[in-house]
């Protein structure tokens, strides 16, 4: 089951990724578009007189929105489930579950840790005010209330959305929620339920279908970013400073997530295997380089498996029933370059916003940025649907979405490549650990 759903993805991602080869160029185009016709036909008297061409602008933009959001539950849930149903029995669940999972957990912490630490020691965008701050009116839906000064009461708050029907979460969109449920119903699933259970293969079934019409609404982007950029355009006025301010904002914000993923694949993930492995991480890179190619040129973790797999048992000299575990799993579940980034972004967002983060917006980021990437999909520019989950836990409207879009792709082909090196070198660390407790058994 897991062999068909890895060719199947593979398929499909790489389908996927020729799609957005031309998405690229039309997203720069759809970008420019909207923001010259803004410049030359709009009014800033539309934003508070009828005019049935940017009406027609505004349904687009909150059509587009809205079809976004309305795939943001069941993609979680059935993701997630997804991925943990890739575990196994529940032998393997014991013997290579544990260590796997804490390897993910670490390296996708310190992922987060690092962006949110450096985007407050430097913060380079700071220099100028927040743009959007005094043009652009939205509310502030925050998942955790920020009043509330008592870690007591925030706990409790938190663990009433973690412990809510799974309906009720779904239909709130109650993302902690979401996310429990689908942990726990999966975790039961593994132990519950036999390796060929058709309840396993119905879940695949449902996030391949969710996934489709994922990449039908992912074929409308072009639109939809020519309608929220004409939008943005039209209410940050045609003041020529505002205009630089804010591209000067985004290329700072792009330079510092290029500089801190390069930081945790050049120097954080090597020195973690050769902690735990004594290999030196030149060798290492050198061994992975070929899987780090195709990961930058498909940014597709997913598609990069095959590669990654033989490279893990050819080059590493990982077990099989190591690298099929770990791999595809990681593929899922390990997304240490799409955490940084949605953390890093989240913070630039709300500056933008002018949005004050408090310590608990703060560790909401956190915890969102290291959920979401454990649900994002292996598929090029998948950490835009992930990237909703953060912007509603801290207030931040959805069409923010849009200027991250503006310089997204260049970004994903490099966290991509980190993705990859993390699952390759959380092969070897858990195959030291399993040779150190001579726990391993044949595949």
């Amino acid at each position: 089951m897991l062999a068909d759903c890895i060719c199947y993805h593979r398929r499909e991602l790489i389908g996927m990724d020729e799609m957005y080869r031309n998405l690229t160029l039309q997203m720069l185009l759809a970008t420019v578009l909207g923001i010259l016709l803004a410049k030359a036909f709009g009014s800033p008297q539309w934003l508070t007189s009828p005019n049935v061409f940017y009406d027609v602008i505004v349904m687009i933009k909150v059509s587009f929105l809205a079809a976004l959001k309305m795939l943001i539950a069941p993609m979680i849930f059935f993701s997630l489930i997804s991925g943990i149903s890739n575990i196994g029995n529940v032998m393997r669940l014991r013997q290579l579950g544990t260590v796997t999972l804490l390897y993910y957990l670490v390296t996708t912490s310190l992922a987060v840790l690092l962006g949110l630490a450096a985007v407050f020691w430097i913060h380079p965008w700071t220099e100028y005010p927040a743009v959007l701050e005094s043009s652009l009116n939205f509310s502030a839906e925050r998942m955790i209330d920020p009043n509330n000064s008592s870690l007591t009461l925030v706990l409790q708050q938190l663990f009433q959305l973690i412990f809510s029907n799974p309906f009720h979460a779904l239909a709130n969109l109650n993302i902690v929620g979401i996310v429990a449920n689908a942990f726990l119903l999966g975790i039961a699933m593994v132990i519950v339920l036999p390796e060929n259970s058709p309840l396993f293969t119905g879940v695949q079934h449902l996030n391949k279908v969710i996934m489709k019409v994922l990449g039908w609404i992912i074929n409308l982007l072009p639109i939809g970013i020519f309608a929220i950029i004409f939008d943005f355009t039209l209410k940050l006025g045609f003041n020529s400073d505002y205009a630089e301010g804010f591209l000067s904002q985004l290329f700072q914000f792009g330079l510092l997530v290029v500089c801190l993923t390069l930081v945790h694949g050049a120097i954080v993930l090597p020195l973690l295997a050769w902690l735990a492995t004594g290999r030196s991480p030149v060798n290492i890179l050198h061994s992975i380089m070929q899987p780090l190619l195709v990961a930058f040129s498909t940014s597709s973790s997913a598609a990069t498996l095959p590669v990654s797999m033989q490279t893990a048992e050819q080059k590493l000299a990982v077990d099989k029933s190591v690298s099929s575990f770990v791999l595809p799993l990681g593929a899922t579940m390990n997304m240490d370059g799409t955490a940084l980034f949605e953390a890093v972004a989240a913070i630039f967002l709300a500056y933008l916003y002018g949005i004050e983060l408090s310590t608990l917006m703060v560790f909401t980021v956190f915890l969102m940025a290291m959920i979401s990437s454990i649900g994002a999909p292996g598929m090029p520019t998948a950490s835009m649907s992930g990237m909703q989950i953060v912007l509603l836990a801290v207030g931040i409207p959805l069409e923010a979405i849009a200027i991250l879009l503006v310089i997204e792709r260049p970004l994903d082909t490099i966290r991509t490549t980190i993705n990859v090196e993390g699952d390759l070198i959380g092969t070897l660390i858990v195959q030291r650990y399993l040779d150190r407790n001579n726990r391993i058994n044949p595949a």
